[in-house]
C-alpha cells in the first residue's frame, strides 16, 4: 500500500543531526539522532521516521541541543539539555518532555545552550549560558530562569560557537544593539571588548543577521552594512583587512542578505543574487573555486531571486518561479543534484519550493505542503526510514 507523504508542512528545521517540521494543523514533528532528548514527550530514542512532539504550534528554534516552541495561545515550551538553564524552568535538570516557560511570546531564537524571547509588549527576555555576557544583563552568570533585557524590540539575531557568542536586536525605533563576545569586532561599537550589556551600533535598521564572528545589517534606504570578521572577503569590502570594528557599507538596493560562517549571499531589490566571501567550494557560485577563487566584493551570480540561504559551505536559493537551486560542497549529496560533486555555479534542483532548511542534510517544502529530504541520513535525519547513510537527490518523506 503507497505511503501518505505530509501534504500540509509549513516550516521545517535541519539540525546537525536531526530534523523538525510543523504542519498546517500545528503540530510538530521530529526525526533523526535523540542523544539529547530534542524529541521531547518522553521519547529518549533516536527514530528514522517522524514522530509528533507537541500540537499547536506556530514556531519553532532550536540551539546545540534544546529546543523551544511557541504555542497558538502565545506560551514559549522548552525541552531537552539543561546543563546551563537554557530551558528557563528555573532548574538544570534535563526535560524529556516539553515544559512550559513564559506567556505572550512572539518570537524566538535559541542559539548554543541560550535562549532569547520576544514578548508581545516588546520585551527581551533571556535565559541559559552566559559565559560571553551573550544574555545583556550585565553580567557573566548563568541564568536559569528569564529576566529581562530590554523593552521595545522588533527583532532578536544571536548566534554560538566553540569561540564565543554575541546577539544583536533591533528596537521599534530603528536602532540597533549589540551584545556579548566582541573579539572580532563583531558587536560594530569600534572595539574588540566584550559587552554584557546591550551597546547601541547604529540607528534606521530594518533587518539583521549574524554569523559566529560578523554582523550584517540593512538599513531602510535599503543600503547593507557588515563588520566583525572579514575572513577570505565575508564582508565584501574589497579589502583584506582581518576585522572591521565599526559598520563599513557594502552596497546599496539590498533586500535580503544571509551570512554563513564564510561566504556572504545577498539578494537586490531588482532580484539579482550576489555573494563575497570564502569560496573553496564553490559557495559563491560563479564558477570559480579553490583557495584563490575568495571573492573580496560582492560577485552578480543569477537573477529573479526571491530567497537565499547560505550555509557552512553550499548555498540554496529559491526563484520567483519557485525553482530551487544549489551550489557549493555536495560530499553528503546536501545539494540534491543526483551527485556528490560540489558545484560552482547554480544548478537546478526542483521545482515548486517554498521553504528549505540545510545542514549537512537539506530539507524542502514544495507547495502543496509535501516534504523533501536529501544528504546525510547517518542518524536517520531525512526520516525516511532507512540505513542509507546519505541520499543525493530528494526522497518524498512520508507520514508514519
Amino acid at each position: 500500500m503507497p505511503q501518505k507523504g505530509f501534504s500540509n508542512a509549513t516550516a521545517v528545521y535541519a539540525g546537525f543531526w536531526n530534523t523538525m517540521a510543523i504542519t498546517d494543523d500545528g503540530n510538530l514533528w521530529a526525526w533523526g539522532d535523540n542523544q539529547f532528548y530534542l524529541f521531547g514527550d518522553d521519547i529518549t530514542a533516536s527514530t528514522r521516521k517522524p514522530v509528533k512532539i507537541l500540537d499547536d504550534v506556530v514556531a519553532i528554534s532550536a540551539g546545540s541541543n534544546h529546543a523551544v516552541a511557541i504555542r497558538s495561545d502565545g506560551s514559549l515550551w522548552a525541552w531537552g539539555d539543561n546543563g546551563y538553564g537554557q530551558l528557563g524552568d528555573g532548574t538544570t535538570e534535563t526535560r524529556y518532555s516539553p515544559v512550559k516557560i513564559i506567556d505572550d511570546v512572539v518570537a524566538v531564537s535559541a542559539a548554543g545552550s541560550y535562549t532569547m524571547a520576544i514578548k508581545t509588549d516588546g520585551s527581551l527576555w533571556a535565559w541559559g549560558q552566559n559565559r560571553y555576557g551573550q544574555l545583556g544583563d550585565g553580567t557573566t552568570d548563568d541564568r536559569h530562569n528569564p529576566v529581562l533585557i530590554m523593552d521595545d524590540v522588533i527583532c532578536v539575531a544571536n548566534s554560538d560557537s566553540a569561540f564565543g557568542a554575541h546577539a544583536v536586536a533591533i528596537g521599534s525605533d530603528g536602532c540597533l544593539w549589540a551584545w556579548g563576545t566582541n573579539e572580532n569586532g563583531q558587536l560594530g561599537d569600534e572595539t574588540d571588548t566584550d559587552r554584557h550589556s546591550p551597546t547601541k551600533v547604529m540607528d534606521d535598521v530594518v533587518d539583521v543577521t549574524v554569523s559566529s564572528n560578523n554582523t550584517m545589517a540593512i538599513r531602510e534606504d535599503g543600503s547593507l552594512w557588515g563588520w566583525g570578521s572579514n575572513w577570505h572577503g565575508k564582508l565584501g569590502d574589497g579589502t583584506t583587512v582581518e576585522y572591521h570594528y565599526k559598520p563599513i557599507k557594502i552596497m546599496d538596493d539590498v533586500v535580503t542578505v544571509s551570512a554563513g560562517d564564510s561566504h556572504t549571499m545577498i539578494i537586490k531589490k531588482d532580484g539579482s543574487l550576489w555573494g563575497m566571501g570564502h569560496n573553496i567550494s564553490g559557495q559563491i557560485g560563479d564558477g570559480t573555486d579553490g583557495f584563490g577563487a575568495h571573492r573580496l566584493s560582492p560577485v552578480r551570480i543569477m537573477e529573479d531571486v526571491v530567497a537565499v540561504w547560505a550555509f557552512g559551505a553550499h548555498t540554496m536559493a529559491i526563484k520567483n518561479d519557485g525553482s530551487l537551486w544549489a551550489w557549493g560542497r555536495n560530499m553528503k549529496g546536501q545539494l540534491g543534484d543526483g551527485t556528490n560533486e560540489s558545484r560552482n555555479r547554480p544548478i537546478k534542483i526542483m521545482d515548486d519550493v517554498v521553504a528549505v532548511s540545510s545542514d549537512m542534510h537539506t530539507l524542502a517544502i514544495k507547495g502543496d505542503g509535501s516534504i523533501w529530504a536529501w544528504g546525510n541520513n547517518a542518524n536517520g535525519e531525512l526520516g525516511i526510514g532507512t540505513n542509507t547513510r546519505s541520499y543525493n537527490k530528494p526522497v518524498l518523506i512520508t507520514i508514519p
